[in-house]
């Protein structure tokens, strides 16, 4: 039976090897294929500067899923200060196995600028202050193990009087796209390309998602 449970300092070394599987197979997978640089954006700042927004799932005592949130994403570092500090640090523009993916990212960027076409933005908006990210293993999905993670997640929203939350997904991952809608979000904005992405060779498209109390 599923239990999610808020995050405790011991769970930091599983947390890690959870998130090297999570999302497995899915077009959210697909980044750049640099595990630590990854987790340097998408994990480790909400253990270090967010842990009473971080929730796990355990099922038969091993985690298999998590949802890191922030309240105020204007207090927190943004995602491209998170991004930029992660190319500096592990010099991701210079490695063999990355490269190729920000070179690609390169040539997406100007394509678009020719045209004239917007490219995949942070959202801000004070009216949607929170935001969230969520991972499951793939032996996770099917269990509820998703929507115990976001009901207690949304808890933790009413608990504190937040106005409401954000998330930025991909167009190309429909399943979580109807995840999402089925917890109560709606589509906003744009789709506009993430450039350097890809899955199946082809081209993903972020899709921003909200929800109010």
């Amino acid at each position: 039976m599923i239990k999610v449970r808020s995050f405790a300092e011991t769970d930091r070394a599983e947390l890690r090897g959870l998130f090297r599987r999570a999302g497995e197979a899915s077009p959210s997978a697909a980044q750049w294929g640099h595990e630590d640089s990854e987790a340097a954006i998408y994990l480790d700042p909400y253990m270090d500067l967010a842990p009473d927004s971080l929730f796990v799932a355990v099922l038969d005592g091993a985690l298999v899923g998590y949802l890191t949130g922030c309240l105020d994403s204007a207090k927190f570092p943004s995602e491209s200060e998170r991004v930029g500090r992660a190319i500096r640090k592990y010099r991701l523009a210079f490695r063999p196995r990355t490269a190729p993916f920000f070179a690609r990212a390169a040539l997406d960027a100007a394509s678009v600028a020719l045209r004239r076409e917007p490219t995949a933005r942070e959202y801000h908006d004070a009216r949607r202050p929170a935001h969230l990210h969520i991972n499951l293993t793939p032996e996770a999905r099917g269990t509820g193990a998703a929507d115990a993670l976001m009901n207690r997640w949304f808890d933790r929203l009413k608990e504190t009087g937040s106005p409401g939350c954000f998330l930025q997904t991909l167009v190309e991952n429909t399943r979580a796209v109807r995840f999402f809608q089925r917890m109560g979000f709606v589509e906003h904005g744009p789709t506009p390309l993430v450039p350097g992405f890809r899955y199946g060779g082809r081209r993903m498209h972020q899709q921003t998602m909200v929800w109010t109390p």
